[in-house]
């Protein structure tokens, strides 16, 4: 498999000048992942959007039922659902007009990344804290 990790410097570039990630899948089990990774993000200073259509809100923000409803500019998408989902999140992404696609460690799509690829940032198959962690 093809590796979709920026260098350093890229991901250094994408985390200074974001402000808000919208999670894609995010849940209100404090228990799941997402849930846990979000929280970490957001005491980093990130305004997290969850983007859930089963839940109201989430680590205090209103959840959104897709990328297309929030109302407000979003700099990276961070996707917490399977690998095919990943066609339709990208299409939203570019709709909204977002910085950068962001698929956890195990999701990634390398049509995803060649249909879009000149219109964001994408970032696939890494963990966004983990990622954030090692700049820190």
């Amino acid at each position: 498999m093809k590796e979709y990790h920026p260098n350093q410097t890229t991901l250094k570039k994408i985390f200074d000048e974001a402000k808000t990630i919208a999670v894609v899948g995010l849940s209100d089990k404090p228990e799941r992942t997402s849930y846990q990774i979000s929280e970490l993000m957001q005491g980093y200073g990130f305004k997290i959007i969850p983007v859930n259509p089963k839940v109201d809100q989430v680590l205090g923000e209103k959840a959104y039922p897709s990328l297309t409803a929030i109302p407000e500019p979003v700099d990276i998408v961070n996707v917490f659902r399977r690998s095919e989902f990943l066609k339709e999140i990208a299409a939203e992404t570019k709709e909204i007009k977002a910085k950068v696609l962001w698929a956890q460690q195990g999701v990634y799509d390398e049509e995803v990344y060649q249909e879009y690829h000149d219109d964001f940032d994408i970032v696939m198959d890494l963990c966004i804290k983990v990622a954030y962690s090692t700049l820190k």
